[in-house]
């Protein structure tokens, strides 16, 4: 890691030497970070000579947006060629085990919702739709003898099968009411609301039309109230395995879902056979499990485990081993590495598992061996982010990019190797300055670790505003990667300096760093932002100190609003999906009893926090001219359930009543994030309109 970071403080000495001189550039725009191509994480074929990934080519218009799966030879320089051809994206791309076909979900002409096709790659011509189920497929693996696939797909409460499926979903869609109704906690969850339905999994030859079996029907487990998938972006997730004989599936599941209002929610893992029946329960502890692989040679059951320590507001998910057949006597192979896994991935003929984990706005490639023991540091970019992880054969591929580089493909098999070129002329044009780290002693003795984003066409002989950007979580981290939302560069581009600070509570520094924000949600972390920007400003003479900004998103938007609320240093604030009320923000959200545990007690308990740490609370701050001085902009998504839209009211509320200068947005369409193109180009026009009124 040293190394390493000699080499990344290299590669900065060599562009602050280059920024002496004002570089020539093109300005930037919303469509040149908007429509850039996305990839999504390759997946390598079992003999480890292709790749399959996803490239988006993204429109402002969702109509006009298409997103297809390509097809990248690992042995050779060719050219990536296109595989499929049609507006709607595929997703959950498995391999057969002879490399010769794919399976994948999507939606196609006649689909009313996803379901399962396979495409014949050394036959060719088109993909061959294998399931009709009324609540559609996802998640398909394919069995390791070739003829079985295993999926998800969801069930209504009391259907075994299929006719009992269609027979309830007409009646839902027959009924004359569409209200909504609970007996289980949480409602609804991120952008949607929940309903009763459960994951399944299922089984059915790989051809077409072949009947499915639910693994699951008839269980004691499936009719368990405590019994759930983890929620994911496409529904409940059942992460699954075949067993390396094919005659069963491992998998992960909640058995405590009904606890959710009370207790931390963990994953455990089951076996059921391949035929169906009540499965069986292999690990007996709180614990939470997740990323089930079987090692090449069978012989190992990998995955990651969080401990879910009671009454600790973060724990760092290790890479552990148990014994197949079946020997509950795991293995944490990753014991003394103070990080956590990010993704894992195991080449065949190799001795060692490779992941990746977060460090100081970086994701490097490392290793372990199968037995434990030390961690390596593998070869890797200085800069950047690997991310996607996965091995097929000996190959071991990945994405990366940085806060410069959009995602490409990688190989990562003796040293990285860039494989596609979509977006690298088109990037390197924009001559966007990379991002540059540094680290400073905050007053409590703890390192806290910083990057500084230039604007494009940097003048050192100029003076700069600094704009303040918070990250959300809190147990996230600043990552040198390109991003959509809330793009460094796309922010800085008026001309402001941007500071992305790791506070307490970050990821990527260890367990007692991202624990050290629990009795401490805002004020702490504040503290160490208002010295970050104080660290910066003694540090680069063209940061111009009496021009100050900040904001951010979600939890970012939580400290912006705390900012706000306690200090006048900044000229205006960008608070986004911000809580106000630490109470309101519990009852409300689709999450709570973390908040208890970070708190110190329910909301009618004893703690101080719930009040003393609530932005709104420090009203009284402004007749004092101490704080909710500064001109806010608030914005949220409408259709936002993890940081509901009554934060925002509550705001705009406060401000209005105290006279701050403020402006609310709302985006109907969006949800705890803005996704719509034209609702972001919108969005940046207003957050610079306000930087500019306030800071120039």
């Amino acid at each position: 890691m040293i190394k390493k970071i000699v080499v990344l403080m290299l590669v900065v000495a060599a562009w602050m030497r280059a920024a002496e001189t004002p570089a020539v550039t093109k300005t930037l725009t919303h469509e040149d970070v908007w429509l850039m191509k996305r990839l999504g994480a390759p997946v390598p074929s079992p003999d480890g000579k292709w790749a399959v990934f996803s490239v988006t080519l993204p429109a402002y218009d969702a109509k006009d947006q298409s997103s297809d799966l390509w097809l990248k030879a690992l042995g050779d320089d060719t050219p990536a060629r296109q595989l499929t051809h049609t507006k709607g994206g595929e997703s959950g791309v498995n391999w057969s085990p002879d490399s010769a076909k794919i399976v994948f979900a999507t939606k196609r002409d006649g689909d009313d919702v996803p379901q399962l096709y396979v495409l014949d790659l050394a036959r060719g011509g088109e993909a061959e739709r294998v399931t009709n189920l009324t609540l559609g497929a996802r998640q398909p693996k394919w069995s390791p003898d070739g003829g079985r696939l295993l999926f998800v797909s969801d069930v209504f409460p009391g259907a075994d099968d299929e006719a009992a499926n269609k027979k309830a979903a007409k009646e839902r869609k027959d009924r004359k009411t569409n209200a909504r109704a609970y007996e289980q906690f949480p409602p609804r969850y991120w952008m949607q609301w929940l309903d009763d339905k459960k994951a399944h999994l299922f089984v059915q030859a790989a051809t077409a039309d072949a009947p499915a079996r639910d693994l699951l029907a008839g269980s004691k487990l499936a009719a368990s109230p405590g019994f759930g998938g983890a929620f994911g972006d496409d529904g409940q997730n059942l992460e699954s395995e075949w067993t390396p004989d094919s005659a069963a599936v491992v998998f992960t599941a909640t058995l405590n879902r009904d606890e959710g209002a009370r207790a931390n929610v963990t994953t455990q893992i089951l076996l059921v056979p391949a035929t169906g029946g009540e499965p069986q329960r292999l690990t007996h502890d709180a614990k939470s499990y997740g990323q089930l692989a079987f090692s090449p040679g069978g012989k190992a059951l990998l995955c990651t485990v969080s401990a879910e320590t009671p009454g600790k507001v973060y724990d760092l998910n290790r890479l552990a081993s148990f014994p197949w057949p079946w020997q509950n006597e795991p293995t944490v192979l990753t014991a003394a590495l103070d990080r956590t896994i990010s993704r894992f991935a195991t080449p065949k003929d190799s001795d060692r598992i490779f992941f990746t984990y977060e460090h100081a706005g970086l994701e490097q490639l490392h290793s372990v061996g199968y037995a434990g023991g030390a961690v390596s540091d593998e070869a890797s970019p200085a800069a950047g982010t690997i991310a996607g992880l996965s091995a097929g054969g000996k190959a071991l591929v990945g994405l990366w990019d940085s806060a410069v580089s959009p995602a490409e493909v990688y190989a990562f098999n003796g040293g990285p190797k860039r494989l596609t070129n979509f977006s690298v002329e088109k990037a390197t044009a924009l001559a966007l300055p990379p991002v540059e780290h540094f680290d400073f002693k905050a007053p409590d003795g703890r390192v806290i670790h910083n990057m500084i984003v230039r604007p494009p066409g940097f003048d050192p002989a100029k003076k700069y505003p600094l704009f303040v950007v918070i990250h959300g979580g809190a147990a996230n981290m600043w990552h040198d990667t390109f991003v959509l939302r809330w793009n460094y560069h796309l922010l800085a581009q008026p001309g402001y300096v941007l500071l992305l600070t790791d506070y307490k509570g970050s990821t990527g520094y260890g367990e007692e760093f991202a624990r050290a924000i629990q009795f401490d949600p805002l004020k702490g972390p504040a503290e160490e932002i208002n010295a970050a920007a104080d660290e910066a400003i003694r540090r680069f003479s063209f940061i111009d100190a009496t021009r100050q900004a900040a904001g951010g998103a979600s939890y970012g938007g939580h400290l912006a609003n705390w900012l706000q609320a306690t200090t006048t240093r900044y000229k205006c604030i960008i608070s986004h999906a911000g809580e106000m009320d630490l109470v309101m923000q519990w009852g409300t959200s689709d999450s709570i009893f973390g908040r208890e545990v970070n708190s110190g007690s329910p909301v009618w308990g004893d703690s101080k926090i719930w009040r003393e740490q609530s932005p709104v609370m420090q009203g009284g701050n402004h007749a004092k001219g101490t704080g909710f001085v500064s001109p806010i902009l608030i914005t949220v998504g409408e259709l936002d359930f993890r940081v509901p839209m009554n934060n925002a009211l509550m705001n705009f509320a406060v401000q209005q009543r105290l006279d701050v200068p403020s402006k609310l947005l709302v985006f109907p369409d969006a949800g705890h994030w803005i996704l719509k193109g034209e609702d972001s180009r919108y969005w940046y026009g207003e957050v610079h309109a306000w930087l500019t009124k306030w800071l120039k």
